[in-house]
């Protein structure tokens, strides 16, 4: 008796000791994947109060919604900027997110306007193209005035001069597609699953973005002005809403890096061939369009039966960046078919881009270049 129990004792430590063993296999797997989840204002900055709403409240409320979803998965690590109602500095904001070296941060906001203005908007950093956009940032910067010694904390930044938004702009250039990626990916969801009205990917400078050093957005999730969206996304079930979007787009946006939307293979009667031209249309003079249908880290082999049955495509390499592209044409009107048909074959995130002497150029620029008719 004496002797089975002390084979069952040797036999249960030696499971004990190889399991030792094998422990550090698991815990040397793949690393997380920092989010860092900034919630806009807060504290003594209420943010906008539009039709009497708090967006400090709102942000908070829709942050944390979007961090107890990513936490739940295994492959996300969430960072906070803030998880109670407390002013954080602008320039804390991104020591934040450089501290924890994150992959993303996503800082959320709501927007506001003199008008009954409504819809989504998802902002990078960038020189503003009008001064719609110069306007959001001016307000979202503004937050640093508020701030003890805000002269020295940015170097002299005024919030209320364009020129001072130039400056900004340098420091997140390395990292401006991943932010579109992004910011197209939670655009498109929001139009498309929640049916809110999409203003569309911007460029403008705000301050909190140009603190960090990794892929940036700031969503607007609507206006607190508007009389229905104000109320929309003062609920509960607005917020919710909202939340989740942002939490699949972010989800989307990391697969996306892992594994640049592998598709089955289909058969070759599927491909869809796209060389017809459009009679008609204008096409611009040494200015190229594609389709850029996925970004990532993984370099894919360009095969239709990789891209869902899309011919023509391309690929660019920027750092360890792959770009994948889909059609190649100077005809713009063309371009925009092209994507309908990408984006019917699975890519809803995919957008329109220019080239010149095979440089990639603004899109707002290719479009200002001489045109002639088909």
């Amino acid at each position: 008796m004496k002797r089975n129990i002390a084979y069952s004792i040797f036999l249960g430590g030696l499971i004990f000791v190889l399991s030792a063993f094998q422990l550090p296999d698991a815990l040397q797997g793949e690393k997380k994947f920092v989010v860092v989840l900034d919630a806009g204002h807060g504290g003594h900055d209420p943010g906008n109060r539009g039709n009497g709403y708090k967006e400090k409240e709102i942000s908070l409320n829709v942050v944390l919604a979007i961090g107890a979803e990513l936490e739940k998965d295994p492959r996300f690590e969430v960072v906070y900027t803030r998880k109670t109602d407390e002013f954080i500095e602008l320039h804390e904001r991104g020591k934040i997110a450089n501290k924890a070296n994150a992959d993303l941060f996503v800082s959320v906001h709501c927007n506001s306007h003199r008008s009954q203005a409504h819809g989504t908007e998802t902002f990078v950093l960038g020189l503003h193209a009008n001064n719609e956009n110069f306007n959001v940032a001016k307000n979202e910067n503004s937050v640093i005035l508020l701030e003890d010694n805000y002269e020295a904390n940015y170097d002299g930044f005024d919030p209320n001069s364009p020129e001072s938004i130039i400056g900004l702009t340098l420091m997140q250039e390395e990292y401006l597609d991943q932010s579109l990626t992004l910011a197209s990916f939670v655009q498109n969801r929001f139009k498309k699953t929640l049916e809110r009205k999409s203003r569309g990917v911007k460029q403008a400078g705000f301050v909190v973005l140009h603190q960090t050093y990794m892929p940036s957005v700031l969503i607007e999730l609507g206006f607190l002005t508007n009389h229905s969206e104000g109320k929309y996304l003062n609920s509960k079930k607005g917020q919710e809403n909202m939340a989740k979007s942002i939490t699949t787009s972010i989800i989307d946006y990391k697969e996306s890096l892992d594994a640049i939307y592998y598709v089955p293979k289909q058969e070759t009667s599927e491909l869809v061939n796209t060389t017809a031209q459009m009679k008609g249309d204008k096409v611009y003079e040494d200015v190229t369009f594609k389709v850029q249908i996925a970004a990532g880290s993984t370099d894919i082999e360009l095969e239709p039966f990789n891209f869902n049955g899309l011919d023509q495509l391309s690929k660019m390499k920027t750092g360890d960046l792959y770009k994948y592209y889909f059609g190649s044409t100077s005809n713009y009107t063309l371009i925009q078919e092209l994507r309908e048909i990408a984006v019917g074959k699975g890519f809803d995130s995919s957008f329109v881009v220019a080239f010149r002497n095979n440089e990639s150029i603004p899109l707002a620029e290719a479009l200002k270049a001489n045109t002639s008719s088909n």
